[in-house]
């Protein structure tokens, strides 16, 4: 193993930092405090373009009888703030010069910053613009990753993001939606990737309702100019709830673990081609259920619209719907979104009625011209349209509506009605 013979330069830092790599044949090593550091990557993937699109560097330590160290273990090795930004400087080091030796010009590499490198502001990382002039790596190949922690001063913190986009980075908040995650920051702080905690990918897995949440935290983050990546993908149902969350990176056990051949990694591959033909025959069914829910309720509803059109009351008209065990309720709205008929609540529903919510039962001449469905409806008359689920309003319950517009005496009406969604 030789010693490091990167060109020396007038730049202090990286001079200290330089004599603590080595390089062989495997690629470059460091040394901190009696511990071996090497590069592990592991692929993010583009679902969209169904391949690789970047890599995240991982340290990995090692002692002298080559026992692995746990990270969490060497980065509790520093004692002061000077070496935990050394320690952190020395890993980016180390991936930026073991990244620029692959056969691999387009992809970016995902590097994380050390919380207390960010806080302390970006005199202690002007390094890092230094670096990659020495190495000779373009800066916009760079996507520098900030956990998010509390801090005193959010405009130093500012300060910091702004000082890697001058550099021409992109930035990545990680782990957002775990503890001091809010949107707050992703307005203040503008990155170009939000990196998504693994543990709202655990919550969906297992909860129908935090995959709706999941869909509309990446929908507010595209609106906010982000684009997502998840996480923690380990298994092939969360590789389906990731494509159907609309997030467009992925990265996991599932896809590829972390490695330290890093040649080998460069040339990963996944079948996304067979992911994504399985969720679109899927997803009709399990991932989005309108295509069941229309089939099955459209008969249904031809009757009760014919019923309606021969002026039999709206009570009977509705029963094909509302002795149906799925169904909450039935209500017929004009085509300026107001509530023409007294809500028709099924049986089951009237026994299940939660009495904490009794103010929101009442929606007579209710105005529901904001919902979308009712828009559908009158953009295609006598289609049946189907929502996904979301909360009711008249009783804080997950429903599906569905909806049809029709004529009656000259006059659009749009008959609707709530589907429990459990």
């Amino acid at each position: 193993m030789s010693k490091s013979v990167v060109n020396q330069s007038s730049e202090p830092e990286l001079d200290l930092l330089t004599p603590l790599l080595d390089h062989a044949e495997s690629g470059w090593t460091a040394s901190f405090q009696g511990l071996r550091l090497h590069t592990a990557l592991q692929p993010i993937f583009s679902i969209s373009h169904k391949r690789i699109i970047g890599y995240e560097a991982l340290i990995r330590a090692f002692d002298t009888d080559n026992a692995s160290v746990l990270p969490l273990h060497l980065f509790q090795l520093p004692t002061s703030d000077p070496e935990d930004v050394l320690l952190d400087r020395l890993c980016r080091y180390l991936h930026v010069q073991n990244f620029a030796t692959l056969d691999d010009d387009v992809n970016w590499l995902f590097l994380n910053v050390s919380p207390r490198v960010v806080a302390t502001g970006k005199q202690h990382d002007s390094f890092f613009g230094q670096l990659l002039s020495r190495i000779g790596f373009p800066s916009h190949r760079i996507v520098v990753e900030i956990v998010e922690q509390p801090t005193d001063d959010a405009e130093q913190l500012r300060d910091t993001v702004n000082y890697y986009k001058q550099l021409g980075c992109l930035t990545a908040i990680d782990d957002f939606g775990a503890g001091h995650s809010n949107f707050e920051r992703i307005w203040n702080l503008a990155p170009d990737i939000v990196k998504l905690d693994r543990q709202i990918l655990t919550r969906a897995t297992n909860d129908k309702r935090a995959r709706q949440i999941l869909n509309g935290i990446v929908s507010l983050l595209h609106q906010s100019g982000c684009l997502v990546l998840l996480e923690g993908v380990e298994t092939r149902e969360q590789a389906m709830i990731a494509i159907d969350g609309g997030v467009d990176f992925v990265q996991g056990f599932y896809f590829r673990r972390p490695g330290l051949e890093l040649a080998d990694i460069t040339r990963t591959s996944t079948d996304l081609d067979a992911l994504l033909n399985d969720y679109k025959k899927s997803s009709q069914t399990e991932l989005d259920p309108t295509h069941e829910l229309s089939r099955y309720f459209r008969d249904r509803f031809q009757q009760a619209t014919a019923s309606i059109r021969a002026d039999i009351p709206f009570a009977a008209a509705c029963r094909p719907l509302t002795r149906h065990h799925t169904v909450s309720r039935c209500y017929l709205i004009n085509d300026k979104g107001v509530q023409t008929e007294d809500t028709l609540r099924s049986d089951n529903m009237i026994e299940c009625l939660d009495p904490r919510f009794r103010p929101l039962e009442n929606t007579h001449n209710a105005d529901w011209f904001r919902q979308h469905y009712l828009r559908q409806a009158l953009n295609q008359p006598n289609r049946l349209q189907v929502t996904r689920p979301y909360l009711s309003v008249t009783g804080a319950y997950m429903c599906v509506t569905l909806s049809q517009a029709f004529q009656h005496d000259g006059t659009t009406k749009v008959l609707c009605c709530d589907i429990i969604s459990r």
